[in-house]
């Protein structure tokens, strides 16, 4: 591979599942879900995929139309150490991380120039749920990216729905490989959840 055309992509909501994340690469409606991903033009599968952990904080807001009407996953764009947001991070080229973005921000192009994004850290290019891209560091000679929104957790908090959260404790239990007992104290403390769902509430969804 040609590693200048490719990036990580580093999800930590429900594109932790990988079967929800190849939506965004060859379309198709996830499970819950009630959106229909049109894809990337280019539906290769990734390269790799591995864990990795991000030490940015957690947090369910909004009211998404894709998952109920109801919350669904951000991070904050201040880095602290005693954060832990499990990720799943994919291997992509160029091409599909802009594509997968442009889901994300329902089919609007955002003009994104990575290198200035690693320069600035974060750089906001559309006022929108997803539109705020951050960089994450490097492996493996490839970037690592994600995206969020640019109001690092001044939103009222939402409860995300349970299609929604099971979409994430199924990434969490199957390939981040975390047992019963750590997701429920993974979720439990994440504002958006802490307030809506109990221990046993959560459990019932794994």
């Amino acid at each position: 591979m040609n590693e200048n055309n490719y990036v990580w992509y580093a999800s930590y909501g429900s594109n932790l599942s990988k079967d929800r994340f190849l939506c965004y690469i060859r379309g198709g409606k996830p499970e819950g879900s009630e959106k229909e991903e049109v894809g990337c033009r280019d539906q290769s599968l990734p390269l790799k995929e591995e864990t990795f952990v991000m030490n940015f904080p957690l947090y369910f807001a909004k009211n998404s139309d894709r998952w109920q009407q109801q919350g669904v996953a951000f991070i904050g764009l201040t880095k602290d150490q005693n954060e832990v947001t499990y990720s799943r991070k994919y291997l992509i080229t160029k091409e599909q991380f802009l594509d997968v973005v442009k889901q994300e921000n329902n089919g609007v192009e955002l003009d994104i120039d990575l290198e200035k994004v690693k320069k600035e850290v974060y750089l906001t290019l559309r006022d929108s749920w997803y539109g705020t891209i951050l960089f994450l560091g490097e492996a493996e000679g490839a970037s690592i990216f994600t995206f969020t929104a640019d109001w690092d957790l001044d939103v009222p908090f939402n409860k995300p729905s349970e299609q929604y959260l099971s979409m994430i404790i199924e990434g969490l239990k199957r390939y981040v490989n975390l047992n019963s007992h750590d997701i429920i104290n993974y979720l439990s403390t994440k504002p958006g959840v802490i307030d809506n769902y109990c221990k046993e509430e959560i459990e019932k969804l794994i």
